[in-house]
């Protein structure tokens, strides 16, 4: 979800540091979170205060980060380049979609509503809380195919972060690298086959592939 279809970077990171100087009075810094991106929101706050010598108090904190959050994207968050004409064409093709975050489910609903992708949009939606094992363990790519009851080769993952490709190529889904967040050097290192900018330039090949699956699909 963040950094394929929306940037909720950000946002987060303004509503953590409210929260921050709210409970705790101190100012932390963007850089801070840096190393805990796509680890879902627990490593996010939880790294950052760790840094700084703080015990939270969990979940509270981490409802008010929520709480913070959800008002600072109003009108704000958008889709990434490409994000609705990509799904709508992956409909019009009778694909199916899942979404596979590491977020609670109250960050992707609100993130997802926010830029009109609600989450009836997609046929499986796995969250963070769903899953004991985080990225990069391929846990979530592994239930989100079993939801949409495919083979994990079946399945094309869609990733920012060499994590999350680490996590699909462990799990046998083929991925396409993202380039919003890291550089596509690291994407592909981390086993990405194509690489795009946004989804607004995915590889015409990977198009092809993917409008070959419906044909065959059809014929079957």
């Amino acid at each position: 979800m963040d950094g394929v279809l929306c940037d909720s970077e950000p946002f987060l990171y303004e509503a953590a540091q409210q929260m921050f100087s709210k409970r705790y009075e101190i100012q932390v810094l963007q850089e801070d979170f840096f190393p805990f991106v796509g680890t879902g929101e627990d490593r996010y706050l939880g790294g950052v205060a760790e840094s700084y010598g703080i015990v939270l108090e969990m979940p509270s904190d981490k409802l008010l980060t929520y709480k913070i959050y959800l008002d600072v994207i109003k009108g704000r968050l958008e889709p990434l380049p490409g994000v609705l004409d990509f799904v709508h064409r992956c409909r019009r093709w009778n694909l199916k979609l899942a979404v596979a975050t590491s977020a609670d489910r109250i960050k992707m609903d609100g993130n997802l509503r926010q830029i009109g992708l609600p989450p009836e949009s997609f046929d499986a939606c796995i969250t963070g809380s769903e899953v004991e094992r985080k990225k990069p363990d391929p846990q979530i790519f592994q239930t989100a195919a079993k939801n949409l009851a495919c083979a994990n080769a079946e399945c094309l993952v869609l990733e920012d972060a060499p994590m999350g490709i680490s996590a699909a190529v462990k799990a046998g889904s083929p991925c396409l690298g993202v380039t919003s967040t890291f550089g596509e050097e690291a994407l592909r290192s981390a086993g990405a086959e194509w690489i795009a900018s946004d989804l607004d330039h995915i590889p015409e090949s990977l198009l092809e592939r993917l409008r070959g699956e419906t044909d065959r699909s059809r014929k079957e």
